[in-house]
């Protein structure tokens, strides 16, 4: 007689059958939290898909099959594999080979075990490890990655063209290292990849610092603070050699480390000259941008490329004589310009951020707002028609307040951003310019009547373009403004006057509740004064707003 058929599984799986990309994974995860950087979010949504995964991997690489797992997080646990193989360890969790020795029985079961502790990993850049020269790209490069992630207003990793711009600022002989056409890194750079210094992610690609090339760029900028100021012991240096970057080392630590706030700045006349910022969205992607650069060389116009989060154009008073040549000090004047193309006009209209940036500018404290519309191929091959077009740009200066200005093409658009510069050198010549906190208004006179004096209380840049970020933290009330801004027929400023009135959902459901007829909530809101000419927000509105906010069932 046959034997029974035995079913179900012959052996149980492990409780968890891949420890070591949970255990990474959990360090990078704690790690980026600690920090405070957002990749946190990254590690904890492939650490949460890694642990409903009932198979054990026996490499980064077969990890992409599951979700959230790209190429970089793939390559990073290729990477501590093979460290945690070079130095003993147990070659990987589900390794091909099924017959193990007892050494290695034994190593993968106190590996198993989570309350056990897993040895220290040898980590590039440790005394035995990878240690740039003095003066060298590598070293640079790893500094400049390191201030960007120190610095709370960053995004904690820098595109080519950014990492090439602040490299070439500190050494000028970086930017001789790469073609400026080039898509492949300059071999500094390619070094610290391959070492899992540096890592690159999304295309166009993003540099940003592994935990190893963090620990290594830490000590890095402490050597460099403590060997300018002669206390401690660093690594040693050749003697007669100068350290690289001190400056701008001492400044960037010292601002990170004490948070102590900056004096306030006064540039008298001769101090300071008018420079152009470009924002880096104008001078990569499709279409003729860089061209505008070229344009504006061809002009003779002082200008610098950086990450502006609002607006494309704004200009900068630069100090000209400053204590730090690294970091010379900076007003935002008072103008600010968006372009758009009548194509990228056409898809913000669409997907709503032509709203939504107006908004945006309006609030972002500077009074004299420019909105640049460029002219490109047939109105007739546009996905709006013209019309829809004329009248979101009429409203645009009607209605919203902003200069339009028209332009043919690219050329054209150049040639104006050159008479404008040149008008605000003018404009500005003789004047003594002071900085005011972030969020306090300007000049009040020169905002009720024409004045030929220009406003010289003006914004530091790292305030304004810190105050302007999109995806900063926000409060209960701005959230809340911009709910309110989903509501068609709803402007900013409506949204405004509304927040203004009731700050808060909760503010506004207990002015709903207080009500005693729904007849009364429909017409709570409609003598809201809204807008310069303080008119009423409307019976259609408010009815549509207390719609929204005590129906109970779904709005028909």
């Amino acid at each position: 007689m046959a034997a029974p058929v035995r079913l179900g599984r012959k052996r149980p799986l492990p409780v968890c059958p891949n420890p070591l990309f949970v255990r990474w994974l959990t360090e990078w995860r704690d790690a980026a939290a600690s920090r405070g950087r957002r990749t946190r979010f990254v590690f904890q949504k492939a650490l949460r898909s890694l642990q409903r995964y009932p198979l054990p991997l026996h490499s980064g690489k077969e990890a992409k099959i599951l979700q959230h797992f790209g190429d970089g997080l793939c390559r990073m646990l290729d990477e501590r594999l093979q460290q945690h193989r070079a130095s003993g360890g147990d070659h990987a969790p589900g390794s091909p080979s099924r017959e193990k020795s007892p050494v290695r029985a034994r190593s993968s079961a106190q590996i198993q075990d989570s309350s056990m502790p897993v040895p220290a990993q040898p980590q590039a850049g440790g005394s035995s490890g990878y240690w740039p020269t003095r003066n060298s790209g590598a070293r640079v490069v790893l500094l400049q990655l390191y201030w960007e992630h120190l610095d709370p207003d960053g995004h904690s990793f820098l595109t080519k063209e950014e990492l090439l711009q602040r490299c070439a600022q500190k050494d000028p002989r970086v930017s001789t290292k790469i073609a400026p056409q080039s898509s492949r890194p300059w071999p500094a750079l390619r070094s610290l990849l391959q070492r899992n210094l540096v890592l690159r992610t999304h295309q166009p690609a993003r540099y940003s610092l592994t935990p190893e090339g963090l620990e290594l760029a830490q000590k890095l900028a402490e050597s460099e603070g403590l060997s300018l100021l002669n206390v401690g012991t660093g690594p040693k240096e050749p003697p007669g050699e100068e350290p690289a970057l001190p400056g701008a080392a001492l400044a960037e630590l010292g601002a990170s480390e004490t948070g102590i706030q900056q004096p306030p700045l006064e540039l008298g006349p001769a101090e300071y000259r008018v420079l152009l910022c470009v924002d880096i969205g104008e001078t990569r992607g499709v279409g003729h941008r860089p061209e505008l650069l070229r344009e504006l060389q061809r002009l003779h116009v002082n200008h610098t490329v950086r990450k502006l989060h609002v607006g494309d154009f704004v200009w900068v008073a630069q100090e000209t004589r400053p204590r730090d040549p690294a970091r010379p000090a900076e007003l935002v004047l008072d103008y600010i310009v968006e372009r758009k193309r009548l194509d990228d006009l056409c898809s913000s209209i669409i997907d709503g951020r032509f709203r939504e940036q107006k908004f945006r500018l309006k609030r972002c404290g500077l009074g004299h707002r420019v909105y640049l519309v460029e002219e490109h191929g047939s109105v007739h091959n546009l996905s709006l028609p013209e019309s829809t077009l004329l009248q979101a740009i009429t409203n645009t200066q009607v209605i919203d307040g902003f200069f339009v200005k028209r332009t043919a093409d690219i050329k054209e658009s150049a040639a104006y951003l050159a008479l404008l510069t040149r008008g605000l050198e003018r404009l500005y010549q003789g004047h003594t310019l002071r900085s005011r906190p972030w969020g306090t208004p300007g000049d009040p006179e020169l905002g009720t009547r024409p004045s030929p004096n220009p406003l010289c209380s003006l914004f530091a840049f790292g305030d304004f373009n810190s105050g302007a970020m999109k995806n900063k933290a926000q409060s209960v009330r701005e959230v809340f403004a911009r709910q309110l801004m989903q509501v068609g027929g709803v402007s900013g400023e409506k949204a405004a006057a509304l927040v203004d009135r009731y700050s808060t959902p909760a503010s506004l459901l207990a002015a709903y509740d207080a009500c005693a007829t729904p007849k009364e909530q429909e017409m709570l809101l409609s003598t809201i004064k809204c807008g310069r000419l303080q008119r009423n927000l409307g019976p259609a509105l408010s009815r549509t707003l207390s719609q929204l906010y005590c129906s109970h069932g779904p709005l028909t």
